[in-house]
């Protein structure tokens, strides 16, 4: 398990390393590369102690010891110079493993700074290991901070969805262990560790259930990583070679491959078998089959779709029907698999969709588990569940397990904060009780089990739409199919038309007579807009030139092209540009405009995942046609739609007290204006230097902690604070105030507890006989005051505020009395303010419960 010192050092690393490497691929390949050549260093050390000779660090290479870029006496750009053309001839010194030589190649130093480097090698120089597992579990919490979303739909799996589903699938040792899109290799470390545990002697299942089952324990002691390093002790050697010829991965990026083979390494693996590969258009290793197969799929398709070959079962394009297909057709006859799915694959209705599920169900799916929406925050929003396939296990039963997983240990925010609701133990427990069961012909009972119930496969047959969503055959609420589905592409309800700009970009084209609609006309704040009027109109001549045709008055129209999932309702007739789909009711019987609205605003994250393409992602006209939406009698959808409007005017009543609000001083003329140095005993700022950041002790706030944009909290060492408070002490009454970066911005001290502050926060003391300290924080975040502070500010790659700009700032000062009496009024005006933000958030959350019991889910 990771060492809180080691996390402390990597978060300060990555801090030294921003201001000049600001791509975080780029820091953490400048951290890769100075762990692996300390690592190395720590190593020969370690053979000397034991009697042995330098192997990495030998010859000509012994200039480049790592305590040669700490001689006594030498300077910073002495250093810079040594390191920098040490890293660059690395991956020529024979003595370094080749897979070491492999991270060397092209490696360079991207910044010339000397004590940049200076800092950044002496957080480095604080890492110690003597075994290569304690280095793996620090490169693993490095590779953390590359969980964005890539170009092909890549993201990080989280740790403990990762480690979720190996227990789940339970892989033993003489099994082959496959992931065809391994990234970082998160799912074969995660998966090699299992069954170290289970091959150790001081592992103790029923110890190991307890932990992993009580309510409240922190989140990394509820993830099946145990706390205790196994070391597998009861694997033969034997047993070993063959465990590390087993496991492998494919991935079709370079850059993921290199990743997955340092991890591997620092994991133990010293010939890890990962492959740069394209497993959806090579046939190279189709022949390759797997024990177990685990995997996070990009979701993702490149425009116009995958080329694949034609050995596939199901023939598409999309990737993520290709990565499940090329997953259940590569197990072994007894081959079990874990993958997670976009929403897509669970209940869309194009062909290759409802084949792929045909299938599944017919030869390996076992069980479905359900995720939240919010599992991959802050990268992406899209909906999964994850697929659960045993090929031996399908064969011996006619149901198929359904699961929920409400709470994953985290909220569904952005920032992913702990929180004590965690329902993966109960879940991993009552899913493998199952899947026992049908090993043994001992069923589980699962009968009054909350979120699990089991579905016969005849019913999912049914309809031939092979469906997998649990709501669907939920039985103990009304469901989805007590309303008819209808699709989008049903011609006797609906007719699909697309947008379409000029092919000529013509002056004359423009203000004419005709509505035309593009983005800006669909706020993105509202549920749904209804457009009675455009920014731009077009000619005659103009649509004529484009693709684009005019819609009648109550056509829904949806955003479909980089944006995805924007609707409103055209009020008047009009056309629209090529990022939109649109919607013409063809039958107004059977379906409402505003109604359908409603239930697209409910698809839009369906849309952003069938949406394909590169810069601009783009959902098709035939795709969304396969959409469905349910269509219950006319009268009800009016009802429901009267429901949701009167929700709407309430948020639309609140929002305009909310947008329209602006705290304002009553200037008075004949008030003095003094300037800020004039009326505050103090302004100065935090330390300009980057402290030592701790785990835990003084709180050290940054302009992020002030304008709430970063959940991240940083602490300093009370040595530290001691030190800090001598030049710049906060006390309470102060006013923060922010300087670098986002400027204008004051927050009160009104909290008794320490702390210390950047640089990029000012510290304001104002004179309290003469300034009430809640007046001087209501004035800095006026317009007023920020009018004056962004004319003084100087503008380049950070927008800096200086201290002297700052006391020349001028303030209006009325006597104290009064500046405390404006405060007491703008405080309650603030009060209602907030209210009014409560009730949007209120409100927009009953408009979506309203459209999801359409749906079949809960309120």
């Amino acid at each position: 398990m990771l060492d809180t010192e080691t996390k402390r050092r990597i978060d300060t690393c990555r801090d030294i390393l921003v201001g000049k490497v600001p791509d975080p691929k780029s820091q953490v390949e400048q951290i890769t590369i100075a762990l692996i050549y300390k690592f190395m260093d720590d190593m020969d050390g370690q053979a000397e102690e034991l009697g042995g000779n330098r192997a990495f660090f030998a010859g000509d290479y012994s200039k480049y010891g790592w305590a040669k870029l700490f001689a006594h006496g030498i300077g910073g750009f002495d250093m810079l110079a040594l390191y920098s053309e040490a890293i660059q001839k690395m991956n020529e010194n024979p003595g370094v493993p080749p897979l070491f030589r492999d991270i060397f190649k092209n490696a360079y130093l991207p910044y010339r700074d000397p004590e940049t480097l200076r800092s950044f090698l002496k957080e480095i120089n604080g890492f110690s290991y003597d075994h290569s597992e304690r280095l793996g579990d620090a490169f693993e919490y490095l590779l953390s901070v590359l969980g964005s979303q890539g170009d092909a739909g890549q993201f990080r799996t989280p740790r403990h969805l990762i480690d979720f589903m190996v227990e789940v699938i339970d892989p033993k040792k003489e099994e082959s262990i496959l992931d065809p899109a391994c990234g970082t290799a998160g799912f074969l470390i995660s998966a090699y560790k299992h069954i170290l545990k289970h091959n150790s002697k001081d592992y103790h299942q029923k110890a190991d259930y307890e932990a992993y089952n009580e309510k409240g324990v922190p989140l990394e002691l509820v993830t099946l990583d145990s706390p205790l390093h196994y070391k597998g002790d009861q694997l033969t050697p034997d047993d070993r070679k063959r465990l590390a010829a087993n496991i492998k991965g494919f991935d079709i990026s370079p850059d993921m491959v290199r990743l997955s083979l340092v991890n591997m390494y620092l994991h133990g693996f010293k010939d890890p078998h990962i492959i740069e590969y394209d497993t959806l258009t090579s046939e190279e290793r189709w022949n390759d089959f797997a024990d177990i197969i685990l995997a996070n799929p990009p979701f993702m398709s490149p425009r116009g779709g995958i080329r694949p070959h034609k050995r596939f079962t199901v023939q598409a394009t999309r990737s993520e029907v290709l990565f499940v297909d090329y997953i259940a057709e590569h197990l072994t006859p007894t081959g079990r698999a874990a993958v997670i799915v976009p929403e897509g694959i669970i209940f869309q209705n194009g062909s290759a969709y409802k084949q792929l599920r045909k299938n599944l169900v017919d030869q390996s799916l076992v069980a479905v588990i359900s995720l939240p929406a919010g599992v991959f925050n802050p990268y992406s929003g899209v909906k999964t569940s994850i697929l659960i396939m045993d090929r031996r296990l399908s064969k011996k039963t006619d149901n198929i397990l359904f699961a929920k997983i409400e709470n994953d240990g985290f909220n569904l925010g952005a920032q992913r904060r702990p929180i004590d609701k965690n329902d993966l133990p109960a879940v991993a427990r009552n899913v493998k009780s199952w899947l026992d069961g049908v090993r043994s012909d001992s069923p589980f009972d699962c009968e009054g089990i909350q979120n699990l119930h089991l579905v016969e496969k005849t019913r999912i047959a049914e309809n031939g739409e092979w469906n997998l969503s649990r709501e669907r055959y939920r039985s103990d609420r009304k469901r989805v199919t007590d309303w008819p589905m209808v699709e989008l592409g049903d011609t006797s309800v609906f007719q699909i038309e697309s947008g379409g700009t000029p092919k000529s970009t013509e002056e004359s084209y423009w203000r004419g007579g005709i509505a035309w609609a593009t983005l800006v006309d669909l706020p993105q704040e509202d549920f749904i807009t209804s457009i009675v009027k455009t920014e731009r109109t077009i000619t005659e001549a103009g649509l004529a030139n484009s693709s684009a045709k005019v819609l009648p008055e109550g056509s829904v129209i949806v955003s479909s092209r980089a944006t995805i999932g924007r609707v409103g309702i055209a009020r008047i007739p009009l056309a629209t540009n090529q990022g939109f789909k649109n919607i013409v009711i063809l039958d107004t019987m059977r379906a409402s405009p505003e109604f359908v609205a409603y239930m697209m605003k409910r698809l839009a994250p369906e849309m952003e995942v069938m949406a394909t393409g590169g810069t601009f992602k783009e959902i098709s006209k035939s795709t969304l046609s396969t959409l469905l939406i349910p269509l219950p009698p006319l009268e009800v959808q009016k009802e429901i739609v009267a429901e949701i409007e009167g929700y709407q005017k309430i948020i639309d009543g609140a929002r305009q007290v909310v947008e329209n609000y602006q705290p304002r001083i009553p200037v008075d003329p004949d008030w003095p204006m003094p300037r800020l140095q004039e009326i505050c005993d103090k302004i100065t700022d935090g330390t300009h230097r980057t402290p030592n950041y701790t785990d835990s002790g003084i709180p050290f706030l940054r302009v992020t902690d002030i304008t709430q944009s970063n959940g991240s909290k940083k602490f300093i060492s009370y040595e530290e604070h001691a030190e800090l408070i001598k030049r710049c002490k906060p006390e309470v009454g102060d006013v923060l105030y922010s300087k670098n970066g986002t400027i204008g911005v004051a927050k009160l001290v009104d909290w008794d507890w320490e702390f210390s502050i950047f640089v990029s926060l000012a510290l304001l003391k104002p004179k309290r006989d003469r300034l009430d300290s809640r007046y001087l924080e209501t004035f800095l975040n006026s317009d007023g005051a920020l009018s004056q502070a962004t004319a003084r500010s100087k503008s380049g790659t950070v927008t800096n505020l200086h201290l002297e700009e700052i006391n020349e700032m001028q303030i209006p000062l009325p006597p104290i009395e009064t500046q405390r009496a404006i405060v007491a009024q703008i405080e309650k005006e603030q009060q209602l303010v907030n209210a009014n933000k409560e009730l949007i958030q209120l409100f927009e959350a009953k408009i979506t419960a309203a459209i999801n019991r359409v749906w079949g889910e809960e309120a």
